[in-house]
């Protein structure tokens, strides 16, 4: 009786409480940012020309494409060929600033009030990644992406793939208030530290490629990882 109390709890906070937490927080949240996204867009433009914002279709819930904001961190600079240039050589003084603040995320509370997003959840990776993940790691995308995840408080993109990945099911597995409240409370931290900005070697993250098929095993290991991860954290 008292696993289905707790389990009814879990799925009205799924489907409303979540919801709720998002608005009273991401509404203030948005009007106290508003001055600060706007004098960044002014830098941005001032510095790499227009647009200030940099718009991608990224997946949401259960895949659904939609439209996520950032502020422009990064010139549109090419080789002979045409190709984009690594991040490292795009990535100018003013986005490494805005990265290293986070304050390039902001306009993402656009998308959590109009319900794309959530404050808490998996990051919204590339469309193009959705062919590439195994069955496991496509549950990330049984809830709305957010701001901040789990992942982002255990390392970031200093995470390997499959680490980043376990992290985000572990996530979709113990979805809680208490869950997202300590998420929030850390990530503050972290922006502060200033820290898992970056992958080793690498201005962002490398791009993922897919990961070998896994065994029970090793399915076993990576999810008392997950826990040991948050278990620490606490």
């Amino acid at each position: 009786m008292l696993e289905q109390a707790r389990l009814g709890d879990v799925s009205l906070y799924r489907r409303v409480g979540k919801r709720v937490l998002d608005l009273a927080i991401g509404l203030p949240a948005a009007c106290v940012a508003a001055p600060v996204v706007a004098a960044a867009a002014v830098g941005v433009r001032a510095t790499m020309g227009a647009p200030a914002f940099f718009v991608q279709q990224r997946p949401g819930r259960d895949g659904r494409p939609f439209n996520l904001i950032k502020l422009r961190t990064m010139r549109h600079a090419t080789d002979d060929q045409g190709r984009l240039l690594d991040d490292a050589e795009r990535l100018t003084p003013l986005g490494r600033a805005l990265r290293g603040a986070s304050i390039d995320e902001l306009p993402q509370l656009v998308n959590v009030l109009v319900g794309d997003m959530s404050l808490v959840g998996p990051r919204p990776l590339l469309m193009r990644y959705l062919e590439r993940y195994t069955a496991e790691q496509a549950r990330r995308h049984d809830v709305k992406p957010g701001i901040t995840g789990h992942a982002q408080v255990n390392g970031r993109n200093t995470l390997s793939w499959d680490d980043k990945f376990r992290l985000d099911v572990w996530y979709v597995d113990h979805v809680s208030l208490a869950v997202d409240v300590r998420i929030l409370a850390q990530t503050a931290l972290k922006v502060l530290q200033r820290s898992g900005i970056s992958a080793g070697g690498h201005a962002t993250m490398t791009e993922f490629m897919g990961s070998p098929p896994s065994t029970p095993e090793a399915s076993s290991t990576t999810s008392e990882t997950a826990t040991t991860a948050w278990n620490e954290a606490a």
